[in-house]
């Protein structure tokens, strides 16, 4: 609010400086009835915010109740409104422009959210002469209040719209390479560009790098994609494939797809269910990519190591794609999918016969021996989670040990044999083009 406006405040009536506060904190404690009938009234009326997911429309909700909470806090507390007041307005327009919501939409959609506000407003006034008065003292400041959360929400919409433009392309190009070498620019638009994906944030910072590679690039029954247009459109995909409120960084390079993305509070869990999400959206539209993810890194000192985390990931990427994180592996897993065909080969081959007879007969040998070790060798517990009688679990290991001369009660043999187990399971690897 501006200073004139907290002047009429103070100087208006008792009476009616009473009701301004009763109608202005009514409505505050209605701001959530308010954002609901909104936002509603947004996702139905709008066509751009039509067909969005449970958190989309739970964002927009929360932008209205928040919307009404900070103009009339300002008004209680008879304060102007800071531009800290406004960062998650700014936040919120980036993350609209991040979805590809049309601008006309995002517009129309605050004129809606004003318009709930407003009829709230008049609804909990009443018609007492001192009522009237105090909703017309506030018309003035809630109005230069929407229009200025109108404006830095414009502003910061056609921002990040600039930021994405081809010169914006080649910053990304830039800051990328500059990051895979350990470090962030000290100065410039570069800089710039990485605060802008949440990078360079300083301590406790957490980030991921993900590598990319295109394994599909015709859609099935489609004429042939331009050459090299798979990789920007992956990239794309990739880039609003954000957590944490910021758009991953991410670039298509001559031979890869290269990605840094900022966790900020987000988990490993988050980011990879929505990084398998574009995955599938990517396949749904013909294009198969294999994505490989390394482990959390601690700054941009680390990235380095973390590029070659994630192009090992996906070196773990079946030919028919997928995500392969490393943050979802135990070591032992990761040892076994990256093993090569040496590892198979030095399989004891009674170990390896028996595992391919007892795969034909429904792999119940080589259950066993997974259920064994996940009761952490108590056969009893193996026993119950197979549903099987605790002497029928007996008689599997007595057989394993007969057909393998490996004794299952022993950590080397078992460790041992759950190796091949692994091994006869594990795609092989497919060395990616780095």
């Amino acid at each position: 609010m501006s200073a004139g406006s907290q002047k009429v405040a103070a100087s208006l009536p008792e009476p009616v400086q009473l009701a301004r506060t009763r109608i202005v904190g009514s409505v505050y404690d209605r701001a959530d009835e308010i954002a609901e009938r909104g936002s509603s009234a947004i996702l139905t009326q709008v066509p751009g915010y039509a067909g969005r997911d449970s958190e989309f429309r739970a964002d927009v909700h929360d932008q209205v109740a928040r919307l009404c909470r900070t103009g009339l806090g300002a008004l209680l507390e008879k304060r102007r409104v800071s531009p800290a007041d406004l960062a998650y307005t700014r936040r919120a327009a980036v993350r609209r422009a991040q979805s590809g919501l049309p601008l006309a939409d995002y517009i129309t959609a605050f004129r809606i959210g004003q318009q709930a506000f407003w009829k709230s407003l008049v609804a909990q006034a009443g018609d007492s002469p001192a009522a009237r008065e105090a909703t017309l003292s506030m018309v003035l400041p809630l109005t230069r209040y929407c229009d200025l959360i109108s404006t830095q929400a414009t502003h910061a919409y056609l921002e990040f719209q600039q930021h994405q433009s081809t010169e914006a392309g080649r910053d990304g190009r830039d800051l990328i390479e500059s990051l895979l070498g350990g470090a962030l620019p000290e100065r410039g638009p570069l800089v710039a560009a990485a605060a802008a994906h949440g990078i360079g944030t300083g301590a406790g910072e957490r980030l991921v790098v993900i590598a990319g590679a295109i394994l599909d690039r015709t859609e099935r029954g489609a004429a042939p994609r331009a050459e090299g247009e798979a990789p920007h459109i992956v990239s794309s995909a990739l880039a609003r494939t954000g957590v944490n409120g910021h758009r991953i960084l991410a670039v298509a390079r001559e031979t890869d797809i290269v990605a840094i993305a900022a966790l900020g509070r987000a988990t490993t869990e988050e980011l990879c269910t929505r990084l398998r999400r574009t995955h599938d959206s990517l396949a749904a539209e013909g294009i198969t990519a294999a994505l490989g993810v390394s482990t959390v890194l601690a700054g941009v000192e680390a990235v380095p190591r973390g590029w070659q985390e994630a192009r090992s990931a996906l070196d773990l990427v079946p030919d028919s794609g997928g995500v392969m994180a490393l943050p979802e592996l135990t070591p032992f897993r990761y040892l076994v999918l990256s093993s090569d065909d040496t590892a198979r080969t030095l399989v004891d081959p009674r170990i390896a016969r028996t595992l391919a007879d007892d795969h034909a007969k429904g792999a119940v040998l080589a259950d066993t021996i997974r259920a064994f070790v996940a009761a952490d060798m108590n056969l009893r517990e193996a026993a119950d989670a197979l549903r099987i009688h605790h002497n029928t679990a007996k008689y599997r290991l007595r057989r394993i040990q007969q057909l393998t001369g490996r004794n299952i009660r022993t950590v080397t043999d078992l460790v041992e044999l759950l190796v091949a187990i692994e091994l006869r399971q594990a795609p092989p690897v497919v060395r990616r083009d780095h």
